[in-house]
Protein backbone atom coordinates (compact mmCIF):
# COMPACT_ATOMS: atom_id res chain seq x y z
CA UNK A 1 0.00 0.00 0.00
CA UNK A 2 2.91 2.34 0.76
CA UNK A 3 4.42 1.59 -2.66
CA UNK A 4 1.12 2.31 -4.42
CA UNK A 5 0.73 5.52 -2.46
CA UNK A 6 4.23 6.62 -3.42
CA UNK A 7 3.65 5.84 -7.08
CA UNK A 8 0.39 7.76 -6.95
CA UNK A 9 2.15 10.79 -5.48
CA UNK A 10 4.79 10.70 -8.23
CA UNK A 11 2.21 10.45 -11.01
CA UNK A 12 0.14 13.22 -9.44
CA UNK A 13 3.19 15.48 -9.58
CA UNK A 14 3.49 15.20 -13.38
CA UNK A 15 2.56 18.58 -14.94
CA UNK A 16 -0.24 18.99 -17.44
CA UNK A 17 0.45 18.36 -21.13
CA UNK A 18 0.83 22.02 -22.02
CA UNK A 19 3.65 22.31 -19.43
CA UNK A 20 5.60 19.25 -20.62
CA UNK A 21 9.32 19.79 -21.19
CA UNK A 22 9.77 16.44 -22.95
CA UNK A 23 7.44 15.21 -25.64
CA UNK A 24 7.25 11.75 -27.28
CA UNK A 25 9.03 11.50 -30.59
CA UNK A 26 7.22 9.76 -33.45
CA UNK A 27 10.20 8.01 -34.98
CA UNK A 28 9.59 6.89 -38.54
CA UNK A 29 5.85 7.57 -38.45
CA UNK A 30 5.97 9.94 -41.42
CA UNK A 31 7.68 7.48 -43.77
CA UNK A 32 5.31 4.70 -42.70
CA UNK A 33 2.43 6.73 -44.09
CA UNK A 34 1.43 5.37 -47.49
CA UNK A 35 0.25 8.81 -48.58
CA UNK A 36 3.65 10.31 -47.78
CA UNK A 37 5.50 7.59 -49.70
CA UNK A 38 3.30 7.99 -52.76
CA UNK A 39 3.65 11.77 -52.64
CA UNK A 40 7.43 11.51 -52.24
CA UNK A 41 7.80 9.16 -55.23
CA UNK A 42 5.54 11.31 -57.41
CA UNK A 43 7.45 14.45 -56.41
CA UNK A 44 10.82 12.91 -57.24
CA UNK A 45 9.59 11.68 -60.62
CA UNK A 46 7.96 15.05 -61.40
CA UNK A 47 11.18 16.94 -60.61
CA UNK A 48 13.16 14.51 -62.78
CA UNK A 49 10.62 14.95 -65.59
CA UNK A 50 10.90 18.73 -65.53
CA UNK A 51 14.69 18.57 -65.44
CA UNK A 52 15.16 16.04 -68.25
CA UNK A 53 12.61 17.68 -70.54
CA UNK A 54 14.26 21.06 -69.98
CA UNK A 55 17.67 19.59 -70.84
CA UNK A 56 16.37 17.89 -73.98
CA UNK A 57 14.59 21.05 -75.09
CA UNK A 58 17.78 23.04 -74.51
CA UNK A 59 19.75 20.68 -76.77
CA UNK A 60 17.17 20.30 -79.55
CA UNK A 61 15.35 23.64 -79.52
CA UNK A 62 11.63 24.10 -79.10
CA UNK A 63 10.68 23.07 -82.63
CA UNK A 64 12.98 20.05 -82.64
CA UNK A 65 11.71 19.05 -79.20
CA UNK A 66 8.10 19.07 -80.37
CA UNK A 67 8.90 17.10 -83.54
CA UNK A 68 10.94 14.58 -81.58
CA UNK A 69 8.21 14.26 -78.97
CA UNK A 70 5.53 13.60 -81.59
CA UNK A 71 7.61 10.92 -83.33
CA UNK A 72 9.05 9.29 -80.20
CA UNK A 73 5.64 8.63 -78.68
CA UNK A 74 4.50 6.47 -81.63
CA UNK A 75 6.19 3.16 -80.68
CA UNK A 76 5.43 3.48 -76.95
CA UNK A 77 1.82 2.13 -77.08
CA UNK A 78 3.02 -0.81 -79.19
CA UNK A 79 5.71 -1.70 -76.64
CA UNK A 80 3.34 -1.30 -73.69
CA UNK A 81 0.71 -3.49 -75.37
CA UNK A 82 3.29 -6.17 -76.17
CA UNK A 83 4.59 -6.41 -72.62
CA UNK A 84 1.08 -6.25 -71.16
CA UNK A 85 0.09 -9.12 -73.44
CA UNK A 86 2.95 -11.20 -72.05
CA UNK A 87 1.62 -10.54 -68.54
CA UNK A 88 -1.92 -11.77 -69.18
CA UNK A 89 -1.65 -14.86 -66.94
CA UNK A 90 -1.09 -12.97 -63.69
CA UNK A 91 -1.19 -9.24 -64.58
CA UNK A 92 0.98 -6.94 -62.53
CA UNK A 93 -0.71 -3.90 -60.96
CA UNK A 94 -0.71 -0.87 -63.19
CA UNK A 95 0.90 1.22 -60.45
CA UNK A 96 4.07 -0.87 -60.72
CA UNK A 97 4.13 -0.64 -64.51
CA UNK A 98 3.51 3.11 -64.58
CA UNK A 99 6.20 3.63 -61.96
CA UNK A 100 8.66 1.65 -64.08
CA UNK A 101 7.69 3.58 -67.22
CA UNK A 102 8.05 6.96 -65.48
CA UNK A 103 11.34 5.95 -63.85
CA UNK A 104 12.82 4.98 -67.20
CA UNK A 105 11.54 8.07 -69.01
CA UNK A 106 12.53 10.63 -66.39
CA UNK A 107 14.79 9.43 -63.56
CA UNK A 108 16.95 6.97 -65.50
CA UNK A 109 17.16 9.28 -68.53
CA UNK A 110 18.22 12.23 -66.32
CA UNK A 111 20.92 10.15 -64.62
CA UNK A 112 22.16 8.91 -67.98
CA UNK A 113 22.32 12.27 -69.73
CA UNK A 114 24.16 13.93 -66.83
CA UNK A 115 26.59 11.04 -66.28
CA UNK A 116 27.29 10.56 -70.00
CA UNK A 117 27.94 14.26 -70.53
CA UNK A 118 30.30 14.42 -67.57
CA UNK A 119 32.13 11.24 -68.65
CA UNK A 120 32.52 12.43 -72.23
CA UNK A 121 34.03 15.74 -71.11
CA UNK A 122 36.33 13.91 -68.69
CA UNK A 123 37.54 11.52 -71.42
CA UNK A 124 38.12 14.39 -73.84
CA UNK A 125 40.16 16.28 -71.22
CA UNK A 126 42.13 13.26 -70.00
CA UNK A 127 43.03 11.71 -73.36
CA UNK A 128 43.39 15.01 -75.21
CA UNK A 129 41.46 13.35 -78.04
CA UNK A 130 38.04 14.96 -78.29
CA UNK A 131 37.36 13.16 -81.58
CA UNK A 132 37.16 9.72 -79.95
CA UNK A 133 35.65 10.91 -76.67
CA UNK A 134 32.09 10.50 -77.94
CA UNK A 135 32.78 6.99 -79.28
CA UNK A 136 34.45 5.85 -76.05
CA UNK A 137 31.66 7.37 -73.99
CA UNK A 138 28.96 5.67 -76.04
CA UNK A 139 30.70 2.28 -75.95
CA UNK A 140 32.17 2.14 -72.44
CA UNK A 141 30.37 4.64 -70.21
CA UNK A 142 26.83 4.76 -71.60
CA UNK A 143 26.05 1.01 -71.28
CA UNK A 144 27.19 0.92 -67.66
CA UNK A 145 25.36 4.09 -66.62
CA UNK A 146 22.15 3.52 -68.56
CA UNK A 147 21.67 -0.15 -67.65
CA UNK A 148 22.43 0.57 -63.99
CA UNK A 149 19.91 3.43 -63.94
CA UNK A 150 17.23 1.25 -65.53
CA UNK A 151 18.02 -1.66 -63.23
CA UNK A 152 17.30 0.60 -60.25
CA UNK A 153 13.58 0.56 -61.13
CA UNK A 154 13.53 -3.26 -61.23
CA UNK A 155 15.39 -3.37 -57.91
CA UNK A 156 12.91 -1.00 -56.26
CA UNK A 157 9.91 -3.05 -57.39
CA UNK A 158 11.71 -6.24 -56.35
CA UNK A 159 12.38 -4.89 -52.84
CA UNK A 160 9.20 -2.94 -52.07
CA UNK A 161 6.61 -4.89 -54.10
CA UNK A 162 8.01 -8.33 -53.46
CA UNK A 163 4.61 -10.07 -53.32
CA UNK A 164 3.85 -8.84 -56.84
CA UNK A 165 7.23 -9.96 -58.22
CA UNK A 166 7.24 -13.76 -58.37
CA UNK A 167 8.99 -14.93 -61.52
CA UNK A 168 10.61 -14.38 -64.89
CA UNK A 169 7.54 -12.86 -66.53
CA UNK A 170 7.25 -10.19 -63.83
CA UNK A 171 10.91 -9.26 -64.25
CA UNK A 172 10.63 -9.10 -68.04
CA UNK A 173 7.51 -6.93 -67.94
CA UNK A 174 8.92 -4.45 -65.40
CA UNK A 175 12.19 -4.28 -67.37
CA UNK A 176 10.31 -3.79 -70.63
CA UNK A 177 8.24 -0.89 -69.30
CA UNK A 178 11.34 0.75 -67.79
CA UNK A 179 13.33 0.47 -70.99
CA UNK A 180 10.38 1.66 -73.11
CA UNK A 181 10.21 4.84 -71.06
CA UNK A 182 13.96 5.35 -71.35
CA UNK A 183 13.90 4.81 -75.12
CA UNK A 184 11.04 7.32 -75.41
CA UNK A 185 13.08 10.14 -73.87
CA UNK A 186 16.24 9.18 -75.74
CA UNK A 187 14.35 9.14 -79.03
CA UNK A 188 13.13 12.68 -78.39
CA UNK A 189 16.76 13.78 -78.12
CA UNK A 190 17.98 11.94 -81.22
CA UNK A 191 15.01 12.83 -83.40
CA UNK A 192 15.08 16.46 -82.27
CA UNK A 193 18.78 16.77 -83.10
CA UNK A 194 18.21 15.10 -86.48
CA UNK A 195 15.42 17.56 -87.22
CA UNK A 196 17.74 20.45 -86.35
CA UNK A 197 20.37 19.13 -88.78
CA UNK A 198 17.74 18.83 -91.51
CA UNK A 199 16.68 22.41 -90.89
CA UNK A 200 20.24 23.62 -91.31
CA UNK A 201 20.86 21.50 -94.42
CA UNK A 202 17.44 22.16 -95.93
CA UNK A 203 16.68 18.45 -96.22
CA UNK A 204 13.17 17.02 -95.97
CA UNK A 205 11.11 14.00 -96.88
CA UNK A 206 12.26 10.39 -96.97
CA UNK A 207 15.90 11.32 -97.61
CA UNK A 208 16.11 13.48 -94.45
CA UNK A 209 18.11 12.63 -91.36
CA UNK A 210 14.89 12.68 -89.31
CA UNK A 211 13.29 9.96 -91.42
CA UNK A 212 16.45 7.81 -91.30
CA UNK A 213 16.74 8.20 -87.52
CA UNK A 214 13.07 7.34 -87.04
CA UNK A 215 13.43 4.24 -89.23
CA UNK A 216 16.48 2.94 -87.35
CA UNK A 217 15.27 3.68 -83.82
CA UNK A 218 11.47 3.32 -83.99
CA UNK A 219 10.90 0.86 -86.86
CA UNK A 220 14.01 -1.27 -87.12
CA UNK A 221 14.96 -1.55 -83.45
CA UNK A 222 12.17 -0.38 -81.12
CA UNK A 223 12.96 -3.35 -78.84
CA UNK A 224 16.70 -2.52 -78.54
CA UNK A 225 16.62 -0.91 -75.11
CA UNK A 226 13.94 -3.31 -73.80
CA UNK A 227 16.03 -6.22 -75.08
CA UNK A 228 19.07 -5.15 -73.03
CA UNK A 229 17.12 -4.46 -69.86
CA UNK A 230 15.13 -7.70 -70.17
CA UNK A 231 18.37 -9.55 -69.43
CA UNK A 232 18.51 -7.75 -66.09
CA UNK A 233 14.82 -8.39 -65.48
CA UNK A 234 15.29 -12.09 -66.22
CA UNK A 235 18.00 -12.24 -63.57
CA UNK A 236 15.71 -10.63 -61.02
CA UNK A 237 12.88 -12.98 -62.05
CA UNK A 238 15.04 -16.06 -61.53
CA UNK A 239 16.11 -14.67 -58.15
CA UNK A 240 12.48 -14.12 -57.17
CA UNK A 241 11.64 -17.73 -58.00
CA UNK A 242 14.59 -19.06 -55.97
CA UNK A 243 14.23 -20.33 -52.42
CA UNK A 244 15.00 -17.92 -49.60
CA UNK A 245 17.90 -20.01 -48.31
CA UNK A 246 19.77 -19.67 -51.63
CA UNK A 247 21.16 -16.24 -50.83
CA UNK A 248 24.15 -16.44 -53.17
CA UNK A 249 21.94 -17.33 -56.11
CA UNK A 250 19.47 -14.55 -55.33
CA UNK A 251 22.33 -12.02 -55.41
CA UNK A 252 24.38 -13.44 -58.28
CA UNK A 253 21.59 -13.86 -60.84
CA UNK A 254 20.53 -10.16 -60.99
CA UNK A 255 24.19 -9.10 -61.18
CA UNK A 256 24.82 -11.58 -63.99
CA UNK A 257 21.80 -10.28 -65.90
CA UNK A 258 23.00 -6.71 -65.44
CA UNK A 259 26.50 -7.57 -66.73
CA UNK A 260 25.01 -9.29 -69.80
CA UNK A 261 22.79 -6.27 -70.45
CA UNK A 262 25.81 -3.96 -70.28
CA UNK A 263 27.77 -6.22 -72.64
CA UNK A 264 25.01 -6.38 -75.25
CA UNK A 265 24.48 -2.64 -75.01
CA UNK A 266 28.22 -1.99 -75.47
CA UNK A 267 28.33 -4.31 -78.49
CA UNK A 268 25.33 -2.55 -80.03
CA UNK A 269 26.77 0.97 -79.51
CA UNK A 270 30.33 0.01 -80.43
CA UNK A 271 29.33 -1.58 -83.74
CA UNK A 272 27.95 1.75 -84.94
CA UNK A 273 30.60 3.98 -83.33
CA UNK A 274 33.82 2.22 -84.39
CA UNK A 275 33.07 -0.06 -87.34
CA UNK A 276 30.48 1.79 -89.40
CA UNK A 277 27.02 0.94 -90.68
CA UNK A 278 27.94 -2.48 -92.13
CA UNK A 279 29.08 -3.74 -88.73
CA UNK A 280 25.95 -2.26 -87.20
CA UNK A 281 23.70 -4.27 -89.53
CA UNK A 282 25.85 -7.38 -88.99
CA UNK A 283 25.47 -7.14 -85.22
CA UNK A 284 21.76 -6.55 -85.69
CA UNK A 285 21.39 -9.72 -87.80
CA UNK A 286 23.81 -12.00 -85.95
CA UNK A 287 23.19 -11.03 -82.32
CA UNK A 288 20.12 -8.87 -81.83
CA UNK A 289 17.57 -10.83 -83.87
CA UNK A 290 18.54 -14.26 -82.43
CA UNK A 291 18.63 -12.84 -78.91
CA UNK A 292 15.19 -11.35 -79.43
CA UNK A 293 13.90 -14.74 -80.56
CA UNK A 294 15.49 -16.57 -77.61
CA UNK A 295 14.10 -14.13 -75.06
CA UNK A 296 10.66 -14.24 -76.67
CA UNK A 297 10.70 -18.03 -76.45
CA UNK A 298 11.88 -17.83 -72.83
CA UNK A 299 9.06 -15.49 -71.84
CA UNK A 300 6.41 -17.60 -73.58
CA UNK A 301 7.81 -20.72 -71.90
CA UNK A 302 7.70 -18.98 -68.52
CA UNK A 303 4.09 -17.98 -69.15
CA UNK A 304 3.13 -21.54 -70.03
CA UNK A 305 4.94 -22.67 -66.90
CA UNK A 306 2.75 -20.34 -64.87
CA UNK A 307 -0.32 -21.88 -66.46
CA UNK A 308 0.94 -25.40 -65.69
CA UNK A 309 1.56 -24.34 -62.10
CA UNK A 310 -1.98 -23.01 -61.97
CA UNK A 311 -3.31 -26.33 -63.22
CA UNK A 312 -1.19 -28.19 -60.66
CA UNK A 313 -2.03 -26.13 -57.57
CA UNK A 314 -5.75 -25.44 -57.93
CA UNK A 315 -7.21 -28.98 -58.05
CA UNK A 316 -6.51 -29.27 -54.33
CA UNK A 317 -8.81 -26.34 -53.70
CA UNK A 318 -11.41 -27.98 -55.93
CA UNK A 319 -11.16 -31.12 -53.79
CA UNK A 320 -11.58 -28.95 -50.68
CA UNK A 321 -14.79 -27.48 -52.09
CA UNK A 322 -13.59 -23.96 -52.90
CA UNK A 323 -13.70 -24.47 -56.69
CA UNK A 324 -15.83 -26.56 -58.99
CA UNK A 325 -13.99 -29.41 -60.77
CA UNK A 326 -14.04 -27.61 -64.14
CA UNK A 327 -12.53 -24.35 -62.90
CA UNK A 328 -8.86 -25.43 -62.68
CA UNK A 329 -9.02 -26.62 -66.29
CA UNK A 330 -10.57 -23.38 -67.52
CA UNK A 331 -8.24 -21.17 -65.47
CA UNK A 332 -5.21 -22.96 -66.93
CA UNK A 333 -6.22 -22.06 -70.50
CA UNK A 334 -5.98 -18.50 -71.83
CA UNK A 335 -8.58 -19.31 -74.49
CA UNK A 336 -11.03 -20.64 -71.91
CA UNK A 337 -10.50 -17.61 -69.67
CA UNK A 338 -11.38 -15.30 -72.55
CA UNK A 339 -14.44 -17.39 -73.36
CA UNK A 340 -15.54 -17.18 -69.73
CA UNK A 341 -15.36 -13.38 -69.66
CA UNK A 342 -17.23 -13.08 -72.93
CA UNK A 343 -19.86 -15.60 -71.88
CA UNK A 344 -20.45 -13.87 -68.52
CA UNK A 345 -20.89 -10.52 -70.26
CA UNK A 346 -23.41 -11.90 -72.75
CA UNK A 347 -25.20 -14.12 -70.24
CA UNK A 348 -25.84 -11.38 -67.69
CA UNK A 349 -26.91 -9.03 -70.47
CA UNK A 350 -29.37 -11.74 -71.51
CA UNK A 351 -30.61 -12.05 -67.93
CA UNK A 352 -31.19 -8.31 -67.79
CA UNK A 353 -33.43 -8.42 -70.86
CA UNK A 354 -31.14 -7.18 -73.61
CA UNK A 355 -32.62 -9.55 -76.12
CA UNK A 356 -29.30 -11.31 -76.87
CA UNK A 357 -28.79 -15.05 -77.06
CA UNK A 358 -27.80 -17.05 -74.00
CA UNK A 359 -24.20 -18.29 -74.51
CA UNK A 360 -24.64 -20.96 -71.83
CA UNK A 361 -27.00 -22.79 -74.16
CA UNK A 362 -30.67 -23.74 -73.81
CA UNK A 363 -31.76 -24.67 -70.34
CA UNK A 364 -29.03 -22.71 -68.56
CA UNK A 365 -30.69 -20.41 -66.08
CA UNK A 366 -28.74 -17.76 -64.14
CA UNK A 367 -26.16 -19.39 -61.88
CA UNK A 368 -26.21 -22.73 -63.73
CA UNK A 369 -22.88 -24.49 -64.10
CA UNK A 370 -22.73 -26.85 -67.09
CA UNK A 371 -21.83 -30.37 -66.14
CA UNK A 372 -22.95 -30.05 -62.53
CA UNK A 373 -26.65 -30.67 -63.05
CA UNK A 374 -27.60 -27.99 -60.54
CA UNK A 375 -28.61 -24.39 -60.28
CA UNK A 376 -26.88 -22.37 -57.59
CA UNK A 377 -26.46 -18.79 -56.61
CA UNK A 378 -28.31 -16.21 -54.59
CA UNK A 379 -32.00 -16.94 -54.46
CA UNK A 380 -31.70 -20.46 -55.87
CA UNK A 381 -32.58 -22.86 -53.10
CA UNK A 382 -33.85 -25.71 -55.30
CA UNK A 383 -32.00 -27.99 -57.66
CA UNK A 384 -32.94 -27.87 -61.34
CA UNK A 385 -31.87 -30.54 -63.83
CA UNK A 386 -29.77 -29.72 -66.89
CA UNK A 387 -32.57 -29.78 -69.49
CA UNK A 388 -34.98 -27.58 -67.57
CA UNK A 389 -36.72 -24.94 -69.69
CA UNK A 390 -35.33 -21.44 -69.49
CA UNK A 391 -37.19 -18.68 -67.76
CA UNK A 392 -39.84 -16.82 -69.75
CA UNK A 393 -38.57 -13.72 -71.55
CA UNK A 394 -39.88 -10.28 -70.71
CA UNK A 395 -42.57 -9.01 -73.08
CA UNK A 396 -40.30 -6.41 -74.67
CA UNK A 397 -37.61 -9.03 -75.29
CA UNK A 398 -40.12 -11.57 -76.65
CA UNK A 399 -41.22 -9.01 -79.26
CA UNK A 400 -37.67 -8.41 -80.47
CA UNK A 401 -35.46 -5.83 -78.77
CA UNK A 402 -35.74 -4.41 -75.30
CA UNK A 403 -36.14 -0.66 -74.77
CA UNK A 404 -32.97 1.41 -75.05
CA UNK A 405 -32.83 2.12 -71.32
CA UNK A 406 -33.07 -1.58 -70.55
CA UNK A 407 -30.36 -2.37 -73.09
CA UNK A 408 -28.03 0.16 -71.44
CA UNK A 409 -28.65 -1.43 -68.06
CA UNK A 410 -28.09 -4.84 -69.59
CA UNK A 411 -24.75 -3.81 -71.09
CA UNK A 412 -23.68 -2.35 -67.76
CA UNK A 413 -24.53 -5.61 -66.01
CA UNK A 414 -22.72 -7.57 -68.66
CA UNK A 415 -19.57 -5.46 -68.31
CA UNK A 416 -19.71 -5.80 -64.52
CA UNK A 417 -20.02 -9.59 -64.85
CA UNK A 418 -17.06 -9.78 -67.23
CA UNK A 419 -15.02 -7.65 -64.83
CA UNK A 420 -16.00 -9.96 -61.97
CA UNK A 421 -14.79 -13.01 -63.92
CA UNK A 422 -11.51 -11.23 -64.75
CA UNK A 423 -10.99 -10.44 -61.06
CA UNK A 424 -11.78 -14.04 -60.18
CA UNK A 425 -9.17 -15.26 -62.65
CA UNK A 426 -6.59 -12.86 -61.25
CA UNK A 427 -7.23 -13.91 -57.66
CA UNK A 428 -7.08 -17.58 -58.66
CA UNK A 429 -3.69 -17.04 -60.31
CA UNK A 430 -2.45 -15.23 -57.22
CA UNK A 431 -3.67 -18.11 -55.07
CA UNK A 432 -1.84 -20.66 -57.23
CA UNK A 433 1.34 -18.55 -57.16
CA UNK A 434 1.10 -18.23 -53.39
CA UNK A 435 0.66 -21.99 -53.03
CA UNK A 436 3.68 -22.61 -55.26
CA UNK A 437 5.77 -20.16 -53.23
CA UNK A 438 4.81 -22.01 -50.05
CA UNK A 439 5.83 -25.30 -51.62
CA UNK A 440 9.20 -23.82 -52.67
CA UNK A 441 9.73 -22.20 -49.30
CA UNK A 442 9.60 -18.60 -50.56
CA UNK A 443 6.27 -17.60 -48.99
CA UNK A 444 6.35 -15.35 -45.94
CA UNK A 445 5.10 -16.11 -42.44
CA UNK A 446 1.70 -14.59 -43.27
CA UNK A 447 0.96 -17.30 -45.83
CA UNK A 448 -2.19 -18.53 -44.06
CA UNK A 449 -3.69 -15.05 -43.76
CA UNK A 450 -2.97 -14.23 -47.41
CA UNK A 451 -4.41 -17.57 -48.55
CA UNK A 452 -7.61 -17.04 -46.59
CA UNK A 453 -7.97 -13.50 -47.97
CA UNK A 454 -7.65 -14.76 -51.55
CA UNK A 455 -10.16 -17.54 -50.88
CA UNK A 456 -12.56 -14.94 -49.50
CA UNK A 457 -12.21 -12.86 -52.68
CA UNK A 458 -12.87 -15.93 -54.81
CA UNK A 459 -15.91 -16.87 -52.75
CA UNK A 460 -17.42 -13.40 -53.12
CA UNK A 461 -17.26 -13.69 -56.94
CA UNK A 462 -18.06 -17.37 -57.28
CA UNK A 463 -21.75 -17.01 -58.14
CA UNK A 464 -20.87 -15.11 -61.31
CA UNK A 465 -17.54 -16.67 -62.24
CA UNK A 466 -18.10 -20.38 -61.59
CA UNK A 467 -20.86 -20.92 -64.21
CA UNK A 468 -18.93 -18.90 -66.80
CA UNK A 469 -15.71 -20.87 -66.23
CA UNK A 470 -17.57 -24.18 -66.29
CA UNK A 471 -19.17 -23.21 -69.59
CA UNK A 472 -15.79 -22.08 -70.97
CA UNK A 473 -14.12 -25.36 -70.00
CA UNK A 474 -16.80 -27.27 -71.87
CA UNK A 475 -16.82 -24.89 -74.87
CA UNK A 476 -13.01 -25.08 -75.20
CA UNK A 477 -13.12 -28.89 -75.23
CA UNK A 478 -11.30 -29.27 -71.92
CA UNK A 479 -13.87 -31.66 -70.46
CA UNK A 480 -16.89 -33.67 -71.39
CA UNK A 481 -20.25 -32.97 -69.75
CA UNK A 482 -20.85 -35.28 -66.83
CA UNK A 483 -23.08 -35.14 -63.78
CA UNK A 484 -21.01 -34.38 -60.70
CA UNK A 485 -21.90 -36.74 -57.82
CA UNK A 486 -23.63 -34.90 -54.99
CA UNK A 487 -21.87 -34.58 -51.66
CA UNK A 488 -23.21 -36.54 -48.66
CA UNK A 489 -26.19 -34.89 -47.00
CA UNK A 490 -24.27 -34.59 -43.75
CA UNK A 491 -22.12 -31.83 -45.34
CA UNK A 492 -25.08 -29.80 -46.60
CA UNK A 493 -26.07 -26.76 -44.59
CA UNK A 494 -29.45 -25.30 -45.41
CA UNK A 495 -27.95 -22.71 -47.78
CA UNK A 496 -25.31 -24.95 -49.38
CA UNK A 497 -25.43 -25.49 -53.16
CA UNK A 498 -26.06 -29.14 -53.93
CA UNK A 499 -23.21 -29.43 -56.45
CA UNK A 500 -20.37 -28.57 -54.05
CA UNK A 501 -18.15 -31.41 -52.78
CA UNK A 502 -17.39 -31.83 -49.07
CA UNK A 503 -14.36 -30.14 -47.49
CA UNK A 504 -11.09 -31.98 -47.89
CA UNK A 505 -9.20 -32.98 -44.73
CA UNK A 506 -5.78 -32.72 -46.40
CA UNK A 507 -6.31 -28.97 -46.79
CA UNK A 508 -7.12 -28.25 -43.18
CA UNK A 509 -10.78 -29.15 -43.48
CA UNK A 510 -11.73 -25.91 -45.23
CA UNK A 511 -15.50 -25.64 -45.28
CA UNK A 512 -16.65 -23.02 -47.79
CA UNK A 513 -20.11 -22.92 -46.22
CA UNK A 514 -18.80 -21.60 -42.90
CA UNK A 515 -17.78 -18.22 -44.33
CA UNK A 516 -19.82 -15.29 -43.06
CA UNK A 517 -22.73 -14.43 -45.37
CA UNK A 518 -22.21 -11.57 -47.83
Amino acid sequence: MLEEQRVGEILAAVPERRHWRYRPRRVGMVWRSRTFRVAAVCTVLAVCALAILALVRDQTGTEGFLVGLGLAVLPVPLLMAAFRWLDRVDPAPWRNLLFALAWGAFAAALIAILANSFATRWIATTTADPANADNLGATVIAPVVEESAKAAAILLVFLFRRREFSGIVDGVVIAGFTASGFAFTENILYLGNAFGEDQQAGASGVASMTAATFFVRAVMSPFAHPLFTILTGTGFGLAAASARNRRLRRIALPLLGLVLAMGMHALWNGSASFFGPLAFYAVYAVFMVPLFGVLTWLVIWARRRELRALAAELPGYAAAGWLTPAEPLALASMRARGLARDAARRHHSFDAGAGWGNPYGPGHAPGHAPGTGAVHGPGHGAVAPVGAPAQALPPAQAQGRAPRKERRKARARGKAAARTVAEYESFAMSLASLRRQARLGTAGPDFAARELELLHHLWQRRDVAAPALAYAAQAAGLLRPYPFPPAPAAYWPTSAPAAFPPPHQAYGGYNPYQLPPR
